[in-house]
């Protein structure tokens, strides 16, 4: 078999109802157990009847994205899908991987995102942080231009916008203090930006504001058991795979106030070997990025038994 990756999504691709289509399968109603009795609360109901608003807060949206990767990835190892010679997760997609990969415990990882999450939203004040994805300019550009937007504010404002998702080579998310955010939106439209869309998000994720937060999780991390992954897994800070649980601890950390280097990461399992980046966890954002960073490379999606199956016979 050719090699082929794993990738897990991040915030954005929840849903109410995302895990139905594995309605009765062991494997999946399994994960959500171990991961409502980790929490203290029914998960399952939560994903199954939100309300949308409730799925949406951030202290929900991570754990809730955790499961629902891990459970799909428990339901193609169930199915009898083949280990991937590589992992990798968008964000708090990192963490799905790591628990993939047998690094970390659902029982474990599941409280710890929740205080990662806790931990950014009381880092900004809602409202005082921003986010906006740039299309139609290529990294360089918007880094240059959130550069510029910055300058007009002066020294020692506190206004920030920095490129934080390298998402595809044309797509890059930018984040920040929400006046400089604007500020970066006018100017990359004026360098010729085809859109530069707000995102609806409730903190200025992965930027330096999120330093703080970072901190707070670094105390976390270091209580978290965690073991060198059975499969690597290719963070989002450094696009490399780490075996050693310390600099793991290190990268999630870096991570939280760090870019996410997508378009390094996809590039990285290339360079493996892969051929196929398989997306899994509901929706299948990146397996379109797949294609737009290397259109050699195949994207493909495992989100429910259907494609479960489709994935299995392209890999065969």
């Amino acid at each position: 078999m050719t090699p082929f990756a794993f990738v897990f999504p991040g915030q954005g691709s929840q849903a109410v109802g995302m895990l139905d289509a594995w309605a009765g399968h062991p494997a999946v109603a399994a994960a959500v157990q171990e991961a409502s009795d980790a929490l203290g609360e029914d998960v399952g109901r939560l994903i199954a009847e939100g309300p949308k608003e409730a799925l949406a807060l951030t202290t929900n949206t991570q754990p809730v994205m955790l499961v629902a990767g891990v459970a799909a990835y428990r339901a193609w190892r169930a199915e009898g899908g083949a280990e991937p010679a590589v992992m990798a997760g968008h964000s708090l997609g990192e963490y799905s991987a790591l628990v993939a990969a047998g690094s970390m415990s659902l029982a474990d990882a599941a409280p710890l995102v929740r205080f990662r999450a806790q931990a950014m939203q009381e880092a900004v004040p809602v409202g005082a942080g921003a986010m906006a994805a740039i299309l139609g300019l290529d990294a360089q550009q918007v880094i240059e231009g959130c550069a510029e937007a910055a300058r007009t504010f002066g020294t020692n404002t506190g206004e920030v916008v920095e490129a934080v998702n390298f998402n595809d080579p044309m797509q890059t998310v930018i984040a920040g203090s929400k006046a400089a955010v604007d500020k970066a939106c006018e100017v990359l439209k004026a360098k010729g930006a085809r859109r530069a869309l707000p995102l609806p998000v409730s903190a200025p994720f992965h930027s330096s504001l999120m330093k703080p937060a970072a901190e707070r999780l670094k105390e976390r991390l270091a209580a978290t058991p965690l073991a060198a992954p059975r499969v690597p897994v290719i963070n989002n800070i450094e696009a490399k795979a780490e075996s050693d649980p310390a600099r793991i601890r290190a990268a999630l950390y870096e991570q939280a106030f760090g870019p996410v280097r997508w378009v390094e990461c996809v590039r990285a399992m290339k360079g493996l070997g892969v051929r196929n980046v398989v997306e899994c966890g509901p929706g299948k954002v990146l397996a379109g990025m797949v294609r737009r960073i290397d259109p050699e490379l195949n994207g493909a999606a495992v989100y429910d038994p259907a494609t479960l199956a489709e994935v299995k016979e392209l890999l065969a």
